[in-house]
């Protein structure tokens, strides 16, 4: 296999870093692949909270914050692309009169699994007085790979994949995500080799 080789589309999958990748902003992180095209793919970090949590977050954006199971989770950082900017991952929500294919957000792209990922201001308008999605995973940034990029990074051993589960994004504790994301592919860390090797 080449880095040049086509592979499985990978939206609604999981990137968990291998013990080697020892980059600063990626070591031990799980990601979730919003998109992955031939284009390239676009992810959010599920596992690397910010030192803000909602509540100061929704206060910056001058909204109040009705949730309290929300008030003290923290913000995530998705990524280093456009870290001033939110993104929210949540499940899919949809108007009562809208059909099923139909998101109530301005700006909302549907991924395959049934989350969805909202760019827009409206939906933290309603989850400030307590509507909108129940699951949320809100992220400063995003992570992003060009033409060919992630595969390149996949031939070279930086990542394993494994088909996501929600569970993991929004019920799991922060510290075990990474733990928990290899346990998807029946691993733990103390059987993988930090060293780079092909067989």
């Amino acid at each position: 296999m080449s880095a040049d080789s086509v592979l499985t589309n990978l939206t609604n999958h999981f990137l968990i870093a291998m013990p080697s990748l020892q980059d600063p902003l990626f070591g031990r992180s799980v990601i979730y692949l919003c998109e992955h095209s031939q284009r390239g793919a676009l992810g959010l970090v599920i596992n690397k909270p910010c030192d803000i949590d909602l509540k100061t977050l929704f206060e910056k954006v001058e909204l109040p914050l009705l949730r309290s199971d929300l008030i003290s989770a923290p913000v995530f950082f998705g990524g280093p692309v456009q870290t001033e900017r939110g993104f929210v991952l949540h499940e899919a929500t949809f108007s009562p009169s809208a059909k099923p294919v139909e998101p109530i957000f301005a700006s909302t792209m549907a991924i395959a699994g049934g989350l969805e990922m909202t760019t827009s201001k409206d939906v933290l308008e309603a989850i400030s007085v307590g509507g909108g999605p129940r699951k949320v995973l809100i992220s400063l940034g995003y992570s992003a790979w060009g033409e060919g990029q992630l595969e390149s990074e996949l031939f070279g051993n930086s990542w394993l994949t494994v088909q996501a589960d929600s569970r993991l994004i929004f019920d799991t504790p922060v510290a075990q995500r990474w733990d928990e994301a290899l346990q998807l592919l029946g691993l733990q860390a103390c059987m993988l080799s930090p060293d780079v090797g092909h067989a």
